[in-house]
């Protein structure tokens, strides 16, 4: 199935009716692009999702169409960049696949029992859209977290590891979070993501929300989750899943990442294939910040798109903020 967009727009299709593996090749090219320009290469410093060196802060944007669908094809002039409501201007501009490093952090609690096979086929699918200079490790948790397979970019030792695990015990979201937080200081890609799977809120954590989100914001990662929940009307939804969809968007949010509420386990794969998509399909926008002070505070960005007669009102996804350097 093919959609189409005007003024020379890519667009990536997605419907939970296609197979997921199929869903990457739904893209339509009606007029070819300029080549992009290279991004300057960065030293990571404190920020998530957000590199940044003395001079340039580089920001990874995705943007959608009203119907969800990715939207590739845009140049610079189509962006507007703002720090603590200061427009920037835009030094470096790319639309790269450049390679990535990916936690997965998949919940096996009791709860998930029946949601394990729908599970691990979206995690298969997930990996994909990987490319070969990847890296990917894998934590699962119930009671506790615990890393079981290192950083790799061989994604099927993931999925093997998954065939065999069991589910049991209580659910530790936030100190998974946490680990994969900690572990994505060994990674050696410059983006970097965290892939979260789970059906409910926490109820086994030592590490509290807030210093969680706390973490989550000084972090150089971004998080997308997907979200297994009863339907609203079941009665077997429990206080913790009831609490979880809200949890689940604070974290990714903030981050430029998104959260999907999943209730039809025959839908996870397709959405997993999804935020696969979308990492790949994502800007890079670069700028040298008006503030020059190194003080190590929290500042502020918002991306606008630039409206353009023809196209419809797009949206773009994208980090909220990051912390300067403070030497």
């Amino acid at each position: 199935m093919r959609s189409f967009l005007t003024l020379g727009l890519t667009v990536f299709v997605f419907t939970a009716a296609l197979p997921a593996a199929r869903a990457q090749q739904d893209t339509v090219n009606i007029t070819p692009r300029h080549g992009p320009e290279k991004a300057a290469e960065t030293r990571p410093e404190r920020g998530a999702n957000i590199r940044i060196d003395s001079t340039l802060v580089l920001i990874p944007v995705a943007v959608t169409d009203p119907m969800s669908r990715f939207v590739t094809g845009l140049d610079k002039e189509n962006f507007k960049i703002y720090e603590d409501k200061v427009e920037q201007e835009i030094a470096q501009f790319s639309s790269e696949d450049a390679p990535m490093s990916v936690g997965i952090v998949f919940d096996t609690s009791g709860s998930m029992g029946a949601k394990l096979q729908k599970s691990r086929e979206a995690v298969a699918q997930f990996m994909k859209t990987a490319n070969p200079e990847d890296e990917f490790f894998l934590i699962q948790f119930n009671d506790r977290p615990e890393l079981v397979v290192p950083f790799t970019a061989d994604t099927e030792e993931i999925q093997n590891r998954l065939t065999f695990v069991q589910s049991r015990g209580r659910t530790a979201l936030l100190d998974g979070v946490y680990m994969a937080i900690n572990q994505m200081k060994k990674a050696r890609n410059p983006r970097k993501a965290i892939l979260i799977i789970s059906d409910g809120g926490d109820n086994s954590s030592r590490y509290t929300e807030s210093e969680v989100k706390n973490a989550v914001r000084e972090a150089d990662v971004q998080i997308y989750a997907i979200g297994i929940f009863e339907p609203l009307a079941s009665r077997g939804r429990t206080p913790e899943e009831l609490s979880g969809p809200a949890l689940l968007s604070e974290i990714t949010e903030q981050t430029g990442g998104r959260h999907f509420a999943v209730d039809n386990l025959a839908e996870l794969p397709d959405v997993a294939a999804k935020i696969g998509i979308e990492l790949r399909n994502q800007y890079v926008i670069g700028y040298s910040p008006k503030n020059k002070n190194r003080d190590g505070k929290y500042r502020r960005v918002m991306v606008k798109l630039v409206k353009t007669t023809g196209l419809p009102q797009l949206k773009a996804a994208f980090r909220t903020g990051y912390y300067a350097p403070s030497q």
